[in-house]
């Protein structure tokens, strides 16, 4: 397993180098620790209030609200886990790691080592159709190539996936369960016994808040409702980052690779609350350990500097993004939903621009 998010790539002889000693110098990537103390607590007491109130409606339909809240508390959750896991929390690997076990695996039981692995591999080639695994082809493909061949019900969701986009989403939580658990079966895995222990904690914990508070029928509505909430949260903050932009063909620079496959959102303080900071993608991929308070002081002179040296800077509304997106998604699934293609459609690859 390769080693947590990176934090500073090297930036000596490339364009990035100005870049990164303009933020430097501005001290934007100093650490946030009130911002973070008051952001921990208020999520603390988002999940701790929310289990409050689950207990306080007992056994009744009410409960599917609570569900809800509780669906948004834990993307908050994972929200902040990530941040941990880029250490824009803590200086040093150790208190990150312990913190965003407690977070991953006991808060929302996903395995904070399998995910930083993940996690790891995206940022270092984002949207790269070979080593960046967010965008390898699994249920949901983005790459036109990776549709031949396809039959049965992946061909079918290939087909219609822009449709089935969002209501493939509800399945993201238990998707993300699932891999954790494959993860730990694999040897390897840092602390496997740690995060074993942790998600079986919050398993026990869970289920069993459920059968005792509420009927086998509300318990099973409750959880449906919970999981359905949290994938759809967690999956449109991270889906309009990416999807939809050029794939790299490896041969550009780090400032090119990390700009030119983001995209940020507009909205202010709203969308930056509801997306956690992900909506300054282009900073944050710059500068994975950059404090999310900082990324929108960052922006004006990531922006300038880009255009500056000449690479197109990407930005558009929320649903706009969306829009990109699953036209992509559409767009992709092409040659199957034809009877006799004629013409491969293939993700946007770029050149590097002249400096």
């Amino acid at each position: 397993m390769s080693a947590p998010v990176k934090q500073r790539p090297k930036s000596s002889g490339s364009d990035f180098a100005a870049l990164n000693r303009q933020i430097i110098d501005a001290g934007l990537l100093d650490r946030r620790p009130i911002y973070y103390a008051v952001r921990l607590i208020v999520v603390t007491a988002m999940f701790a209030g929310g289990w409050i109130a689950f207990a306080m409606v007992g056994s009744s339909w009410w409960t599917l609200l609570v569900a809800v809240f509780l669906g948004v508390t834990f993307a908050q959750v994972g929200l902040l886990g990530h941040d941990v896991a880029h250490r824009q929390v803590f200086r040093t690997k150790k208190p990150s790691a312990l913190v965003g076990r407690i977070l991953a695996n006991a808060g929302v039981a996903m395995s904070y080592g399998w995910w930083t692995d993940k996690h790891t591999r995206h940022h270092n080639n984002p949207n790269h159709d070979e080593l960046d695994p967010d965008v390898q082809p699994e249920l949901l493909i983005w790459a036109t190539e990776s549709a031949w061949g396809r039959r049965g019900v992946k061909g079918f969701v290939s087909r219609h996936q822009a449709g089935l986009f969002f209501p493939l989403l509800t399945l993201l939580s238990i998707d993300l369960r699932v891999s954790s658990v494959k993860a730990l079966l694999r040897p390897g895995m840092k602390r496997r016994g740690l995060e074993a222990g942790l998600l079986a904690l919050h398993g026990i914990a869970y289920v069993s808040a459920l059968l005792v508070v509420l009927s086998p029928l509300q318990a099973l509505a409750f959880f449906l409702v919970h999981h359905a909430v949290f994938g759809v949260y967690l999956g449109m903050t991270f889906a309009p980052n990416h999807k939809g932009m050029p794939h790299p063909d490896g041969g550009e620079d780090y400032l090119r690779k990390q700009v030119l496959t983001s995209r940020n959102v507009t909205g202010g303080r709203v969308t930056d609350v509801l997306l956690g900071g992900l909506n300054y993608q282009i900073e944050h991929h710059l500068f994975p350990a950059m404090p999310t308070p900082n990324l929108s002081k960052a922006q004006p002179m990531v922006r300038a500097y880009c255009t500056r040296v000449g690479v197109p800077y990407e930005e558009t509304s929320l649903i706009d993004s969306y829009r990109q997106a699953l036209r992509h998604l559409h767009a992709v699934g092409a040659p199957l939903r034809e009877a006799r293609p004629q013409r491969v459609l293939s993700p946007r690859r770029f050149t590097s621009p002249s400096r």
